[in-house]
């Protein structure tokens, strides 16, 4: 119960700006990788990870941890993760399946949301493994752009890109399990 009673009401808040800011950087990301500039779709892909890293610590460091937090940093997360997949799945870089493999997960875990909001529950609390699925994902991504080049960079970068994307994804189902588990338990006591 302590982790909800520290979460506030407030909007303007620095991790609540960082994460506007990535979700901004999503139609750049998109845009850059529609129109084939690699490096600079790496370095946003790059940034959006580590910020996604900072804003988690801020909020905790500066006690800014918020319901729009809760909401925005997931958002950012799911948004890039789904707009670099079709970018790449687009490119031919990813096969389609592991576009399939990820979507499913979110149309899953989006459908349990709506059953918990009917129920009167919020959101579940974020797991370990599946911020640890999504850092996986987040740069397994930029990697596997980087296998694209034609060197010994993106020979290396095409074995770390997929074996960040394989284990990403096994986290990231494992996760979508717990969280499955933790709505059942929810959805037996009263909201």
């Amino acid at each position: 119960m302590g982790d909800e009673e520290t979460v506030s009401a407030r909007v303007l808040t620095v991790p609540n700006l960082i994460s506007l800011l990535r979700l901004l950087l999503v139609p750049v990301f998109a845009w850059l990788i529609a129109t084939h500039r690699d490096g600079w779709a790496v370095a946003v892909l790059a940034f959006s990870g580590a910020t996604d890293w900072l804003d988690g610590v801020l909020a905790r460091r500066l006690g800014q941890v918020s319901r729009l937090g809760q909401l925005l940093d997931p958002a950012a997360d799911r948004l890039f993760i789904v707009v670099t997949l079709i970018g790449l799945a687009l490119r031919g870089v990813v096969p389609w399946w592991l576009l399939a493999v990820l979507l499913a997960r979110e149309v899953v875990l989006g459908v349990m949301l709506l059953v918990l909001r009917r129920h009167g529950w919020g959101p579940p609390p974020v797991h370990l493994a599946g911020k640890a699925g999504t850092f996986m994902l987040l740069y397994a991504f930029p990697l596997l752009l980087l296998a694209e080049w034609d060197s010994w960079v993106g020979a290396l970068a095409r074995v770390f890109g997929w074996a960040f994307a394989l284990w990403g994804v096994g986290l990231y189902w494992f996760a979508g399990g717990l969280y499955l588990a933790q709505a059942r338990r929810l959805l037996r006591e009263p909201a």
